[in-house]
């Protein structure tokens, strides 16, 4: 059993359910990485999801892009990401994931991507611009040293697709709850909740709801149905803003929430 599914199971044995914050790799540059991680394991994040800023981010929402416009500013690259990482990693002691395109890995190098991620400690890599058809050489770089390859599944998918990636996947199942990139939503579709119980049928690691999450209502109600969640812009922006009681709130609503019985 992998580091990540580890803690996203002891999270839902602790009568809540997993929360990850993604926040962005170098906005306010990358000497504040350090601080931002420690505060969010402090308050209680089972793992991270750490962005590394992209010039073309198709997936992501407008306070993503503009916080990865902030970081390519302030010269951060991958190799600078993980050197940081690799800095740092001592005493940061939940799984951080990293999220990434295409592009940045193929130009760093696939296998040195993935033995240096291994080096730096990076439990999990997410790269939502790869099809599923097209991962294996991913794939084998990053299971040779012991990297999960996270798979991102729309809940829209035709179930069959839902089945052959529900099957390839490791360390959770990312079910991405609406179409389209990311970004604060106020409402979802009506069936959503019995989508993600198919998709927790289906699945044998655990599922993680994500792509709008924003409020802690958001939290509890997708924390119910799946085994945890993603949250991104809200916290990438009071990050920026500099006000952490909205992420504190966010991620306490996480606690102790009634989950379904296995």
């Amino acid at each position: 059993m992998s580091e990540i599914t580890k803690a996203i199971l002891k999270a839902r044995e602790s009568g809540g359910c997993a929360f990850v914050p993604y926040i962005m790799a170098g906005d306010g540059g990358l000497g504040r990485l350090k601080e931002d991680l420690l505060f969010l394991q402090e308050a209680g994040a089972t793992a991270v999801e750490l962005g590394i800023p992209f010039s073309d981010p198709a997936a992501d929402g407008p306070v993503i892009q503009e916080a990865g416009l902030r970081a390519l500013a302030a010269g951060t690259t991958l190799k600078a990401v993980i050197e940081e990482v690799k800095a740092i990693r001592e005493d940061v002691h939940i799984p951080i994931i990293f999220m990434t395109y295409l592009n940045p890995v193929l130009s760093y190098g696939m296998a040195g991507f993935a033995n240096d991620c291994q080096e730096a400690g990076i439990a999990g890599v997410i790269v939502p611009d790869v099809p599923f058809e097209e991962s294996g050489p991913l794939e084998d770089c990053l299971r040779m040293n012991g990297i999960d390859l996270i798979r991102l599944i729309p809940l829209s998918a035709p179930e069959d697709r839902i089945r052959k990636i529900a099957e390839a996947a490791e360390g959770f199942i990312y079910a991405v709850t609406v179409d389209g990139i990311t970004g604060v939503r106020d409402s979802f579709g009506g069936t959503t909740d019995g989508r993600l119980e198919q998709l927790k049928e289906i699945a044998d690691i655990p599922v993680l709801a994500g792509f709008g999450i924003s409020t802690p209502d958001h939290v509890r109600d997708f924390g119910r149905a799946a085994d945890g969640v993603i949250v991104g812009s809200a916290i990438v922006d009071a990050l920026h803003r500099g006000d952490k009681e909205p992420i504190k709130e966010l991620i306490s609503s996480a606690k102790n929430i009634a989950v379904p019985a296995e």
